[in-house]
């Protein structure tokens, strides 16, 4: 009962703070509504420094939060293209600010037409637990580079993490200018209602349509980045060693806590007895063992940990024939979280394996016959945030792209295509609207303001009223036809 008052006395102290800021950071934007290139490239810059200086602190902190997590994965696939994505941000600034020339019709002539790319204002961005650091760094970015204040809600499952994270941010910004809050889940339902000029969440599909239900109370613009289950086609004539080390790797990355993780494989029928072999072989090697294994990460908590034994329990009921993949046949349930990769066959559709993005590391195998049925399983289902395809015919990479949809794709590699900086990044459908990354961070955090700019020669007049006249007629037939 004390835990529970205490807990709501913070959380209210925290509602007001973020209320507080909110209303801060308008006002700042007011003051200063169109930021130079040069004040936009030092507040990059010194997003960059302060990542440098902190960067063990992070890496320390993200292996508390998961009890084990490996500190190479986190350099990896936090802190690297974080960097590389203010690298490219930098390179570019100057010419995505730049304002781009329209075509004008004859009609309208003499005139210009341009677009404009203004900041909007105050960017929300809520950051999930499990990449806690390149997700908020990556929207920040963007949202920097666009000329924008940023408000950052950071998970309360990564209270180090968020904790170091909002210390260090505040060492190098103004609070009108860059943000960190933090809290329990009311504290985030309440930032979502805020009147934000553009809200970022990446997220669970179903979290995601509450913070866009929040969001329409006030008409404010989203990015959803959320999951899904992305599917990973082994063609029928890969090299099985190159299709399993690959899948492997994408869903061994941080025990498979990843959106765009491989969530099943489809597997030609006649093949996955030797994808379930190459499979362990290759996660063998990277993983010889597991419980005491710096480079394995452990599950981020019991409430996940229980969820996907439940998924487990669950698909066993039913008839699944479970593959534990444990190279050292070590004995994992006696008080870590880490999980061996488990390969789930023989898998039917009422499986909650089946149903849920796993997010884990539990990997269903399903077979197919013709590359056409893995494609009509696809696209049966709700399109996912990634898609991967393992083959070397052309023609059959093409035939995929060209009838799926998905938010990306990676063919003969998985998750690579996050770290592309000049790439887009964003689902589809259940999986997402919107993009970011690059360029296209920049201009989804930006107002396309299109401008029609005439000086004294005013030609308009010649539509004017009294209709009916001469050149009336002539504007007509030149430009109704």
């Amino acid at each position: 009962m004390v835990a529970t008052v205490v807990q709501l006395t913070e959380s209210k102290k925290q509602i007001q703070h973020t209320h507080r800021v909110f209303d801060d950071q308008k006002k700042a934007f007011r003051n200063n509504p169109m930021p130079s290139l040069t004040e936009r490239q030092e507040n990059l810059k010194r997003l960059k420094r302060v990542l440098m200086t902190n960067q063990d602190k992070l890496l320390d902190a993200i292996d508390r939060d998961f009890s084990c997590r490996s500190k190479d994965e986190s350099l990896i696939a936090e802190v690297m293209p974080s960097i590389q994505g203010i690298n490219y941000a930098l390179k570019n600034l100057e010419g995505w600010m730049k304002p781009s020339k329209r075509h004008v019709s004859l009609l309208f002539q003499p005139a210009s037409n341009r677009v404009h790319y203004q900041p909007k204002g105050v960017v929300g961005v809520i950051v999930p637990w499990n990449y806690p650091l390149y997700l908020a760094v990556g929207p920040l970015v963007a949202s920097l580079a666009a000329g924008n204040r940023t408000m950052i809600k950071m998970s309360e499952y990564t209270p180090h993490t968020s904790a170091l994270f909002r210390e260090i941010i505040e060492s190098a910004f103004p609070e009108d200018l860059v943000s960190v809050i933090n809290g329990e889940a009311d504290v985030a339902a309440d930032f979502s209602g805020r009147p934000f000029d553009h809200l970022l969440f990446t997220g669970s599909t179903s979290v995601g349509k509450l913070v866009m239900r929040a969001a329409a109370e006030n008409l404010t613009p989203v990015t959803l980045e959320l999951g899904g289950k992305s599917p990973a086609i082994v063609s029928p004539d890969v090299p099985m060693e190159d299709a399993a080390q690959r899948i492997a790797f994408g869903k061994a990355l941080n025990a498979g806590q990843t959106c765009v993780a491989p969530d099943y494989v489809l597997c030609p029928a006649d093949r996955v007895q030797a994808f379930v072999d190459e499979y362990r072989n290759q996660f063998a090697k990277m993983y010889p063992s597991l419980r005491d294994n710096d480079d394995y990460t452990a599950i981020i908590n019991e409430r996940q940990y229980d969820r996907l034994q439940g998924y487990l329990d669950d698909a066993r009921s039913k008839g699944a024939e479970l593959i534990e993949i444990n190279p050292a046949q070590e004995d994992m349930k006696d008080g870590t979280r880490k999980m061996p990769i488990t390969l789930a066959l023989n898998t039917t559709p009422d499986m909650k394996i089946m149903q849920d993005e796993i997010f884990g590391p539990i990997l269903p195998v399903v077979s197919y016959g013709k590359l056409d049925e893995a494609i009509h399983y696809i696209n049966d289902r709700p399109r996912p945030l990634a898609l991967y395809f393992f083959g070397y015919d052309k023609s059959m990479q093409e035939h995929v792209v060209n009838s799926t949809l998905s938010g990306g794709v990676c063919i003969n590699d998985a998750l690579m295509h996050v770290a592309q900086d000049d790439l887009p990044f964003g689902g589809v459908g259940d999986s997402g609207m919107g993009h970011y990354h690059g360029k296209e961070g920049f201009l989804t955090f930006t107002h396309h303001r299109a401008i029609f700019s005439k000086q004294k020669f005013n030609s308009g007049k010649f539509v004017y009223a009294p209709h009916g006249t001469a050149a009336h007629k002539m504007v007509y037939k030149l430009f109704i036809r």
